[in-house]
């Protein structure tokens, strides 16, 4: 299976971009057994999708049944696992809230591109749109790279 036996998206609050980015990956790459998930930085409570991230799912045929936001937990990471942020923030938030983890980058600097994954939370369907367009053309670098590993 390669490197990498777990996969995490990680966006602040698990809403939007990190649970869109693993609804597109897991459309894209059907028939790895690599495990795909989405976690937060900041999750004070569980709830659902946000609503027009799920609108722009549903207009791109992909869907996150029953999702509810989680937070990033130890538990959720071993050696085998690759975690994706969508800011250099998010990315040193990590490192420094779990020191001994070695395999996390953003995913722009995973697919070999530089700056952050907007964050379209408060904007119109127009920003999450452009927001999955964006996270779209990652996601299928991150899968091409991760295929190339194996």
């Amino acid at each position: 299976m390669g490197k990498y036996q777990k996969l995490i998206f990680v966006c602040t609050g698990n809403t939007c971009r990190s649970p869109m980015a693993e609804a597109i990956y897991k459309n894209l790459e059907q028939v790895s057994d690599r495990k795909v998930l989405s976690r937060g930085l900041v999750v004070l409570f569980s709830e659902p999708i946000n609503p027009k991230a799920e609108v722009i799912l549903k207009k791109h045929d992909l869907e996150l049944p029953n999702h509810v936001a989680k937070g990033l937990k130890a538990s959720d990471i071993d050696e085998n696992t690759l975690i994706l942020t969508m800011t250099a923030s998010q990315k040193k938030k990590i490192m420094e809230q779990f020191p001994t983890i070695r395999e996390v980058y953003t995913i722009k600097e995973f697919a070999g591109e530089v700056g952050d994954v907007v964050d379209p939370y408060g904007g119109t369907l127009v920003d999450y749109e452009e927001c999955y367009v964006e996270l779209g053309r990652l996601v299928k670098k991150t899968v091409y790279k991760l295929n190339e590993m194996n």
